[in-house]
């Protein structure tokens, strides 16, 4: 879908559970920008016959999909707005066609959850292998524990519930392959490959990824710029859009 005409491009990608729909905060503070979106395969309206289990088992096959709209609207200059997992999804896709592009901005981004040595993501692994495999037992049970985990807020906040309605209307086999591609891949040697300026935009206090993770992808991004707001969640520009946007504002112009 696209929107406006402004002389500047927004592609704005959501994360894992969720679709263009949760942009919806957002968009009205950034009328002046010609703002692209989209589903992720798999998610939202997205056609399911589309949906390759091995393509889109890796995020590389994610990238791939924005690479291909990308060129479809012979995009040139676009700055791409990626929620969480496809900070990581923007990157790959502006290493594939940097022309494409002119800057990204990471929200509340990880390229890797897990504990490594050396490296905290946040979670061991065998947590998160745990979690995802509740999506098979429990997979309402599973929707209302991400949400309020995610959002940063009461699990009767207005935010969470939109959270747990749209995990919950994602296909639960879908939802499964892109969560292990979100939770259990290290795509951290990635970050170096960048070409682009990158603005990296880290919450407070964030269950999913702590502000050492944005403090991490920050470090190593050849060109970047941390901003920290002081907020709880993971899910910047549904709780603080006005913030988020201005920052979004200030990078383009900038």
């Amino acid at each position: 879908m696209v929107r406006g005409d402004g002389k500047h491009t927004l592609v704005l990608a959501h994360g894992f559970g969720c679709d263009q729909n949760m942009w919806r905060r957002l968009a009205p503070y950034l009328a002046d920008f010609r703002i692209i979106l989209f589903d992720h395969t798999g998610s939202g309206n997205s056609d399911v016959a589309s949906f390759d289990a091995s393509r889109h088992g890796e995020l590389e096959g994610y990238a791939e999909d924005l690479a291909e709209i990308c060129e479809e609207l012979d995009l040139r200059n676009a700055t791409l707005v990626g929620h969480s997992v496809s900070g990581t999804i923007g990157l790959m896709a502006a290493v594939k066609v940097p022309e494409r592009f002119d800057k990204l901005v990471m929200i509340c981004p990880s390229p890797c959850f897990l504990n490594l040595p050396g490296y905290s993501g946040g979670f061991e692994r065998g947590d998160l292998v745990e979690l995802i495999d509740l999506m098979d037992r429990n997979y309402i049970g599973w929707a209302h524990h991400l949400a309020p985990l995610a959002s940063g807020q009461p699990v009767n906040s207005e935010v969470s519930k939109e959270l747990a309605q749209s995990f919950c209307s994602t296909d639960p086999l879908t939802a499964k392959t892109f969560a292990e591609a979100t939770f259990l891949t290290d795509h951290r040697n990635l970050l170096g490959q960048a070409t682009h300026e990158v603005l990296v935009l880290q919450s407070a206090r964030d269950s999913l990824a702590a502000p050492s993770v944005g403090q991490y992808v920050h470090d190593n991004l050849p060109c970047s710029r941390l901003e920290v707001i002081d907020a709880d969640g993971h899910c910047l520009h549904m709780t603080h859009p006005a913030e988020v946007a201005q920052s979004i504002r200030n990078f383009v112009y900038g």
